[in-house]
């Protein structure tokens, strides 16, 4: 692996989630390469080459984009939205991995084009259990286009 590809883009602005699910990440599959983003705007940034990730290699995309929807800048569905509308990165999975269990947060991020939701557990060993298996699924089991 490139020093400049990476398997997952984490969009977290939680300080606490982001340190959990990195590690749970981690744990999970080891030699995982996580890059993060912490609001929308940043998301984008990396995903198209642009602003602070001016530069970077357009063509080592992430293989998983694990997406909070309450985001600073640019909330999690637009950013969704772009994703997927965009030839570039439509086909890389996105989970919402969010606090959220609003049944229209659910409906609005699957009519975006979200490939899954996942609502983040207020318990902690459950929380890394959740990432741990999200991780293993997406990254070891799924049979991904990217």
């Amino acid at each position: 692996m490139k020093e400049t590809e990476f398997d997952i883009l984490l969009v977290e602005d939680n300080k606490d989630d982001l340190v959990l699910t990195l590690a749970a990440l981690r744990d999970a599959i080891a030699g995982t390469q996580i890059a993060t983003a912490r609001d929308g705007q940043e998301a984008l940034d990396f995903l198209f080459c642009s602003g602070q990730h001016a530069g970077r290699d357009e063509r080592c995309q992430p293989k998983l984009i694990l997406l909070d929807l309450n985001l600073p800048k640019m909330d999690g569905l637009e950013v969704l939205k772009q994703i997927k509308v965009d030839p570039r990165t439509q086909q890389i999975p996105v989970v919402m991995l969010t606090s959220s269990s609003r049944k229209a947060d659910l409906e609005a991020s699957y009519k975006a084009g979200a490939n899954s939701y996942l609502v983040k557990s207020v318990d902690f060993e459950q929380f890394t259990r959740d990432v741990r298996q999200l991780g293993a699924y997406w990254l070891d089991l799924n049979r991904s286009a990217v």
